[in-house]
């Protein structure tokens, strides 16, 4: 690692990264093949929304990984590590990218608790 600047980037990409792939919805026909998203209507009128994961053996196990964010956070790391050590000038825009959007996610995450 080269500087502090390296790591928060890795550090706030990998946050960015993680998000993406396990809640964003831009990214749900990833998860689809193996969740199944249930709407279940409250006696108050609300609504719940909740996952059940598809399959068994190797698809359930996907399907696991992908609804944990600690457990995808891991790789989604491991794999934005590896493109930093190994191609770092190609990674460096897409690690930039994703830093920025996790630092901006952050800040409206605080803007919006507030209100």
């Amino acid at each position: 690692m080269d500087s502090w600047l390296d790591l928060c980037l890795l550090v706030f990409a990998s946050f960015r990264l993680t998000r993406l792939v396990v809640y964003d919805t831009i990214t749900e026909f990833l998860r689809a093949p193996f969740h199944e998203t249930v709407v279940e209507s409250l006696e108050d009128g609300k609504t719940e929304t909740y996952i059940e994961i598809k399959g068994s053996g190797i698809r359930y196990w996907i399907g696991e990984l992908l609804s944990c964010h600690w457990c995808t956070g891991f790789w989604c790391t491991a794999i934005i590590y590896a493109a930093y050590e190994f191609y770092p000038h190609l990674s460096m825009p897409l690690i930039s990218i994703l830093a920025i959007a996790g630092i901006a996610s952050i800040i409206q995450h605080w803007l919006v608790k507030d209100e």
